[in-house]
């Protein structure tokens, strides 16, 4: 992290980044990228099982999961790479989550709700009861 700091505060200098220090910057969005890709899988599977006790229906799109619903509303979530953050659109709301190192996990960090926690409140808040658990 010290590292990124280094690297902003150089490029706010007017300081052309190094090769070294593009490489510094492509490994953590690689190390994010495979951190969001873990979690929107893990999110998948879950979402698919999910599917059986609910009405909707689980898409994957260009790495973007939309889960659809019998009344024609629609949620996407998806990875920000330049951010480093998954977005969720969904309830007519942008929820932005970053990545916690502490919970291991991308969390809202308004209400510190974990990506599985925060999509199964959004969901039974669109079906209007709950029978959604993400595990």
């Amino acid at each position: 992290m010290a590292e990124k700091q280094e690297l902003a505060k150089g490029l706010a200098n007017d300081q052309s980044p190094t090769t070294n220090d593009y490489n510094l910057f492509m490994l953590e969005e690689h190390e994010f990228r495979k951190r969001a890709d873990s979690a929107l899988d893990s999110l998948k599977q879950s979402l698919i099982t999910a599917e059986e006790s609910a009405d909707m229906e689980v898409e994957d799109q260009a790495g973007a999961l939309h889960i659809s619903f019998d009344d024609g509303s629609r949620f996407v979530i998806s990875p920000n790479a330049p951010v480093q953050q998954i977005w969720i659109s969904a309830l007519s709301t942008s929820f932005k989550l970053d990545w916690s190192e502490a919970q291991r996990d991308f969390v809202l960090q308004k209400t510190g709700e974990k990506l599985k926690a925060l999509v199964a409140r959004v969901i039974n808040q669109q079906l209007g009861e709950e029978v959604v658990t993400l595990v």
